[in-house]
């Protein structure tokens, strides 16, 4: 008998919460530093105003640089594919822009921008490198066959582009999106940290200045639940999009 696919899943988030409650009334229990689950749920309760809207913004945030970034990174690959010198600087830039901390970029960005945009900036290079990498792995991962195909029916770079290597790349693609999602998230909290007016990032350094501990925890775990539904948002996305690749990998990459 095959236990349900849920089944794991949920005997671990229960696991979790019986292992953080006994340690926040046990070992951790020193002027209330871990609050146990029931007071983060209160905070979630007590607090939802301030939870919603700073959830909203930080949304927003993301969710723009998550689309520029992406943008850029899948139009770069595919503009540029089959041009080994722009690839090569392009995948220079990426590694770049990958390495890069970016708690040491995002000062820069704070002077010399205004507003949220250096939030969206931050938010945009957190998921430009690995699009970009995944995006060329799709396209060179095309069928030689087809491509032989197309070259026999008269067709040239764009046509084996648009007919074989697009929807090649469309499984790594999505894996690439998929881990781009909590990454555009985390970048916007980052950004957030370093001057914002509202969104989870700048709520949760007033509530720990505050000492509001459950609400600290409880802003931690709304980031956190963000992140996971747009990894499982574009997981559900790639299954609709891609029926035909294997669903072993997130988003079905080979």
């Amino acid at each position: 008998m095959t236990r349900p696919a849920w089944l794991g899943g949920t005997i671990g988030v229960v696991g979790l919460v019986a292992v953080w409650w006994l340690l926040a009334v046990t070992l951790l229990d020193r002027g209330s530093v871990v609050p146990t689950p029931w007071e983060v749920v209160r905070a979630l309760g007590d607090d939802h105003r301030l939870l919603w809207t700073s959830a909203r913004s930080t949304v927003s945030i993301a969710a723009q640089g998550w689309l520029v970034g992406n943008g850029l990174a899948i139009g770069l690959a595919v503009l540029f594919f089959g041009v080994p010198v722009v690839e090569r600087v392009l995948l220079q830039i990426g590694v770049a822009s990958y390495c890069l901390p970016i708690i040491a970029i995002g000062p820069i960005l704070t002077t010399v921008f205004d507003g949220s945009t250096p939030q969206k900036a931050l938010a945009g290079i957190s998921v430009f490198f690995t699009t970009l990498v995944g995006t060329l792995l799709g396209l060179r991962a095309a069928d030689p066959a087809s491509l032989d195909v197309i070259r026999a029916s008269g067709g040239g770079v764009v046509h084996q582009m648009r007919y074989v290597r697009l929807r090649a790349a469309l499984p790594s693609t999505f894996a690439a999106l998929q881990i781009a999602a909590p990454a555009a998230i985390l970048g916007a909290i980052i950004g957030e940290f370093l001057g914002a007016d509202r969104g989870l990032g700048i709520a949760m350094v007033n509530s720990q200045q505050a000492l509001e501990v459950p609400r600290t925890w409880a802003l931690a775990l709304v980031a956190s639940a963000i992140a996971g539904l747009g990894y499982a948002l574009t997981a559900l996305l790639a299954r609709l999009l891609t029926p035909w690749a294997p669903r072993g990998n997130p988003g079905g990459a080979r």
